[in-house]
């Protein structure tokens, strides 16, 4: 039975299984790397996202103790020392607006 139509006919269809096992290996090691990638892409973007959000909220922190220790306290005299303050601002105010008055002129704007 050495019928090479018979032998052509096998060495075909083993040559499809063959094919056919490669072709599923290979697609599975494909997906099986994009998944690696999926997964490897959501954890970096995961840790991103926590860097950001703690720097964004040691900086707030930062700013928000400078803030408070930039603050004038009055000091302790009562309400003429507070007073003093305001009428010290007011004064700045009044200066800063005539210097700016003048830029005005000068610039002609």
């Amino acid at each position: 039975m050495t019928n090479p139509l018979v032998n052509a006919f096998f060495l075909g269809r083993a040559t499809a299984e063959v094919l056919a096992e490669e072709l599923e290996h290979g697609l599975t090691d494909v997906m099986s790397n994009v998944g690696k990638f999926d997964a490897e892409q959501r954890e970096r973007l995961r840790q991103f996202t926590q860097q950001v959000m703690e720097r964004a909220e040691a900086e707030a922190s930062s700013a928000s103790q400078v803030r408070h220790e930039s603050v004038a306290t009055p000091p302790t005299g009562g309400q003429q020392d507070l007073q003093e303050i305001i009428d010290e601002l007011r004064a700045e105010i009044a200066q800063l607006r005539a210097a700016l008055q003048d830029y005005r002129q000068k610039t002609g704007s």
